[in-house]
């Protein structure tokens, strides 16, 4: 093979980035030029795919307009088991909303989600995990709001490392130090130390709408 030959094949696949071998391999052979398909691949540029979006960068490309949800169990005095819903707000880090239930369902997390937000400030993009609580009455409702969720990958709690570090600290510095009676001290508590959280602890100008 000339090396004229062996510098074209180059140049095709460089002009022509949808060209494979076996399109450049006719374009070569209507030239009279005689190569293997084999041999037209072994000259041919590769041609580097675009990395794909990681995870990192969709959230920081979309701090503004996204928020998590989560939930965490509380004890109570009483052994009665609490499910504590908690709605993070990734671009300020602060709690939009929260409330506790013993029962959680899909219908009363959609609902804590219609409740946290006016129609004119929803979100668009609700980051959560693949708990059964989030399964297909709940999705159908934040379709219904024009929100896109976004699923976290299954055992991937660092994909959720903001709310979830938030959670850390409301039992490291919160419910590790006080009993819970019922569901309304809970909501009481937490009530308290969110006010503490974003006017103290992490400074966020002014006041983060707290539901109970």
């Amino acid at each position: 093979m000339s090396e004229d030959v062996r510098d074209l094949i180059p140049r095709m696949s460089l002009a022509n980035p949808l060209w494979g071998a076996p399109r450049i391999h006719g374009e070569l052979i209507k030239l009279g030029i005689d190569l293997s398909q084999a041999t037209v691949a072994k000259y041919m540029v590769r041609h580097r795919k675009p990395p794909s979006q990681n995870w990192r960068t969709f959230l920081e490309n979309h701090v503004k307009q996204l928020v998590s949800i989560d939930f965490f169990t509380v004890p109570t005095i009483r052994f009665q088991v609490l499910y504590v819903f908690l709605l993070l707000d990734h671009d300020r880090h602060r709690i939009v909303h929260f409330n506790a239930t013993a029962h959680p369902t899909a219908e009363w997390t959609g609902q804590q989600l219609r409740e946290a937000f006016p129609f004119d400030q929803l979100p668009r993009y609700l980051l959560c995990d693949r708990d059964a609580i989030f399964g297909a009455d709940f999705r159908a409702q934040v379709t219904n709001l024009g929100i896109h969720e976004v699923l976290s990958a299954p055992r991937s709690p660092w994909q959720r490392a903001y709310v979830k570090r938030v959670i850390g600290s409301i039992r490291g510095e919160c419910l590790d130090h006080v009993i819970v009676f019922n569901g309304t001290s809970l909501r009481r508590i937490l009530g308290s130390y969110f006010q503490y959280y974003h006017r103290s602890r992490v400074n966020v100008r002014g006041i983060t709408r707290l539901t109970g």
